[in-house]
């Protein structure tokens, strides 16, 4: 690897801090949003809904964009496009506004400066066989923003106000656009093995056709279920359904976003060695394992942090095996659009789950359900994973001629 491509890594990966630092800081802003409009937490809960559901709709169009345009041009644009996005939420004054600049703008917008995008771009600056190593390493920067920029974000809102925090935020977005000079470009036509696709019609259609690749887009569905459902209801079941300590969510996110950061590096690594599906399948059996035990032993402070820790090591360790399954089957060409759909499947998994487990908590006043709901999807990805054909389909098009 050349120097170049070591300054393209570390800018991709400043990208998905600084995007992912952002996007993780907005719950952060409820409380003093909803107190400022004289509102409940329901309308900007709907206005960060809608902006995960439209981020993962839009992922496969950003995506397709991205491949045919180049990389830089989008980076660009998103960025500037986000930072209109926190202009409109700085001085909104009714809560449509809240929904257009936080929801929309911000939703599609963030599109552009997230892991389809910017995972494409690594994949086609580094060795295939190094490949899953350093998308689980830029795939890791994406809690670092939740680790750094969300606690700073709560100290100047404590100082400053949440509307001159919001003003920071767009400055240090900002920052993204020349960072997208250095990220510039897109997939050559050929690489050293032929890529599996000419066109991206063609690519699609392949991709439809592909038992493997629905397999991994429904089980990034369940990954997306996972992640959304922990991060959105268990500060309310372990304070109010458990009725325990007030500071344990906040540390339990915090020990979640820590060992991700181990977890995710640690099994890109694991790629590049063994089979991406047999890990994939390993990782969502372990959450459900995971899972199980933590609702069927007693609750308490330990517990919650024990179960923080080995689900925080497998929450997004998903990412870069998932793409670089992706790549590895189809080739990088049109990677940034199939990464795209299989992420927007993981989109409307974090929407389902967070609409379907508040409503079941109104219903039943418990998130039981919901939590049995997440270990049997689990164990559904886990068995969806085991047949997944992986042999790139060049080489398979091949041995059937």
């Amino acid at each position: 690897m050349t120097n170049k491509s070591y300054l393209i890594i570390a800018c991709a990966s400043i990208v998905i801090l600084l995007s992912m630092g952002v996007r993780q800081s907005f719950g952060l802003f409820q409380t003093p949003i909803a107190q400022t409009f004289g509102i409940g937490l329901a309308a900007f809960s709907l206005s960060l809904a809608i902006q995960n559901l439209l981020w993962g709709l839009s992922q496969p169009f950003i995506g397709a964009l991205a491949d045919k345009f180049g990389s830089g041009r989008i980076i660009a644009l998103s960025a500037i496009a986000q930072v209109i996005g926190l202009l409109v939420l700085a001085n909104a004054t009714s809560i449509w506004e809240l929904h257009l600049g936080v929801g929309v703008i911000i939703g599609i917008a963030g599109s552009g400066t997230t892991w389809a995008v910017l995972l494409a771009v690594v994949a086609r600056n580094v060795p295939e066989n190094r490949r899953s190593f350093f998308f689980g390493l830029t795939s890791a920067m994406g809690t670092g923003g939740q680790i750094i920029i969300a606690p700073i974000n709560q100290i100047s809102i404590n100082t400053f106000g949440w509307v001159d925090t919001i003003f920071m935020l767009s400055i240090l977005l900002i920052t993204i656009v020349p960072l997208a000079y250095v990220l510039r470009g897109k997939a050559p036509n050929s690489s050293v093995r032929q890529e599996a696709a000419d066109t991206l019609s063609a690519a699609l259609n392949k991709a439809r056709k592909h038992s493997g690749y629905l397999f991994l887009t429904a089980g990034f569905f369940v990954c997306g279920f996972h992640v959304m459902f922990i991060m959105a209801h268990l500060p309310t079941y372990l304070t109010t359904e458990l009725q325990l300590a007030a500071w344990l969510p906040g540390t339990a996110i915090s020990v979640i976003g820590a060992t991700n950061l181990i977890g995710t590096v640690f099994f890109g690594w694991l790629g590049d060695k063994y089979s991406k599906k047999y890990l994939l399948s390993t990782i969502y059996f372990l959450r459900s394992v995971t899972m199980a035990g933590f609702i069927a032993f007693p609750a308490s402070e330990i517990s919650v942090l024990v179960f923080c820790f080995f689900i925080g090591f497998l929450w997004l360790s998903t990412v870069p095996l998932t793409n670089g399954l992706v790549g590895q089957i189809f080739g990088i060409k049109y990677l940034a659009t199939l990464g795209g759909i299989v992420f927007a499947s993981h989109q409307v998994g974090s929407f389902v789950s967070v609409w379907i487990g508040g409503w079941l908590f109104d219903l039943t006043q418990s998130y039981m359900v919901i939590w049995q709901v997440a270990i049997l999807l689990g164990i559904i990805a886990a068995v969806l994973h085991l047949p997944i054909k992986d042999k790139p389909v060049s080489e398979t098009a091949t041995q059937a001629a």
